[in-house]
């Protein structure tokens, strides 16, 4: 562990010197590149492998609207390997695998088409798809031979979105750009934009961060394949961690910018439910801030409330989609703790605190290092707390173990926001929020305290606000028994609150005070508002 993190200190200290963001030399994109910003979209590889279906894929085109993910910007539904029949027609033509697919591809196409989503497929350049390669399915129905052929049954289905594996041993580089410039030719000839995705490491020796390919494609690969695990500790010929592949990605920023995108491959946000949140939001944060695609594997049809309020939100997702498209620097290495920081488009700044080790750690940059201007003062957003505070140029956070704090930097000062948790006196249970996803409408509850983003409330100019939104009195209600909820905040009194000296929180339009529902103190009992008494199942402890 220690000779690794030496040897990325001295690759560091070559090209960054700790010194401010530099401005990347723009780099050039594949022509006709419909990638404008970084894809969003769910590939379903990562949870399912082999195991697909058209009934599994249709299923997660309804999830990602029914979740919010298609609200959130997310379009592509990404069908990966083993869809194909294992041979081709007499004509030569590609054909679904009749069992899994018997519907064929198109009518798939259509399904997804009609739930205002885009249609994702995959092929390889070679004789062999990879699970064909690695005798997971058999035959040979690879593109080599039959580019245009295929590019333009894809372009028959409705494809928008092809991912394009090498899945070889075979071929020297040059024989690599060679053929996955063949398959971009071919797309673009169809007429239909057509998102090109490529991956040149697969059962080949890593020629992805190597190269520089955003002249062939719109995204490629430049690792080997992610796994869900923080670190596994290997870099090459297996799967690889958050952090290593965070160590190849670091020195290729200036290749990535709109219509051409580094691509550390798809996410393990939720995926078999391995990560912890406070990892989730570190994984989504950092890929985010690269400008990587944002392609989601967990199952997301049974995501929980969590894991769905980390891949849409949306101050993440704003962070990710800036229109420069650049790749955040890596312009502090500590070892165990790094500075990630970009300059977006409106002329802010967002920065992540990365903590890579077991143990808490506090990190710290400058306004200047991560490439602000110079000024008097700066705000600091926090974009997982949704508080604000001021600095004169430090920037530094309490980071927890696998963890990152990312801000939105601006010059200028904010109005000083308090943070905390609030603690029922009665339950031993924290204000939280029905289902983990702070939305319209939803019910304000008591849940077993555990840090999580939904039970951090914010207070700022007599608001009390959980992930952006405020805690709200339902209806304009100023009666006994009126819910408390969530939503977008506004001026009226219904959002203003007050804490009293006896511990109570009382609603300045009612005049009554947050209670929990019947002095109950088990997990979901809602928040109500009642008139002020006191009880302890009225009575709050900020911690």
């Amino acid at each position: 562990m220690l000779l690794s993190v030496l040897m990325r200190r001295i690759a560091l200290a070559v090209v960054l010197a700790a010194t401010a963001v530099a401005v990347p030399a723009p780099a050039t994109a594949a022509p006709g590149s419909p990638a404008v910003r970084p894809p969003l979209g769910w590939n379903s590889w990562n949870t399912f492998g082999c195991d697909i279906n058209e009934t599994k894929i249709r299923a997660a085109a309804d999830a990602m609207v029914s979740s919010g993910m298609k609200a959130a910007g997310y379009e592509y539904v990404v069908v990966d390997d083993c869809w194909q029949a294992t041979t081709r027609d007499a004509a030569g033509n590609l054909r679904s695998d009749p069992v899994r697919f018997p519907s064929g591809m198109k009518a798939l196409g259509d399904y997804i088409h009609g739930r205002g989503l885009k249609f994702g497929i995959y092929q390889a350049p070679r004789e062999k798809t990879c699970a064909q390669y690695f005798n997971a399915l058999g035959g040979s129905t690879g593109a080599l031979g039959h580019e245009r052929q295929d590019a333009t049954i894809f372009a028959s289905w409705g494809v928008d979105f092809l991912k394009y594996d090498w899945c070889s041993p075979w071929g020297t580089l040059n024989e690599q750009v060679a053929g996955f410039t063949l398959m971009r030719d071919a797309l673009r000839a169809t007429g239909r934009p057509i998102v090109y995705s490529i991956n040149s490491n697969s059962a080949h020796t890593n020629t992805g961060p190597a190269y520089d390919w955003g002249p062939v494609a719109d995204m490629w690969r430049t690792t080997e394949d992610i796994t869900d695990r923080w670190s596994t500790g290997c870099t090459a010929d297996c799967f690889m961690g958050v952090t290593e592949i965070l160590d190849v990605q670091a020195p290729l920023y200036s290749r990535a910018g709109p219509q051409h995108f580094n691509d550390p491959d798809m996410l393990e946000v939720g995926v078999r439910g391995t990560f912890t949140p406070t990892e989730n939001r570190a994984h989504f944060s950092m890929w985010a801030i690269m400008a990587a695609p944002l392609i989601a594997g967990n199952d997301i049809t049974t995501m929980p409330a969590d894991v769905r309020t980390v891949l849409t939100d949306p101050d993440v997702l704003a962070i990710n989609q800036d229109s420069l498209g650049r790749q955040a620097q890596r312009v502090r290495d500590y070892g165990d703790t790094e500075v990630w920081a970009k300059t977006l488009s409106d002329g802010s700044g967002a920065v992540a605190l990365l903590n890579r080790s077991n143990n808490t750690a506090t990190v710290s940059t400058t306004a200047t290092e991560i490439g602000m201007p110079a000024a008097s003062g700066y705000q600091l957003y926090d974009v997982w707390t949704n508080t604000s505070r001021n600095t004169a140029s430090t920037i530094s956070a309490t980071v927890p173990p696998h963890g990152v704090v990312m801000y939105r930097v601006r010059t200028g000062s904010t109005t000083p926001t308090t943070t905390y948790s609030l603690r029922g006196t009665a339950s031993n249970r924290c204000l939280d929020v029905l289902g983990g996803a702070p939305v319209d409408g939803a019910q304000a509850v008591i849940w077993d305290c555990n840090g999580g983003v939904t039970q951090v409330v914010t207070e700022t100019s007599g608001q009390l606000r959980i992930g952006g939104k405020c805690l709200d009195a339902d209806n304009n209600g100023t009666a006994d028994g009126t819910r408390v909820i969530l939503w977008t905040c506004g001026s009226g009194t219904n959002q203003q609150w007050t804490s009293q000296s006896d511990g109570t929180i009382r609603g300045t339009q009612s005049g009554k005070c947050l209670d929990v529902n019947g002095g109950a103190t088990a997990d979901n009992t809602t928040v109500i508002l009642w008139t002020c008494s006191a009880a302890a199942h009225q009575r709050w402890t900020r911690f």
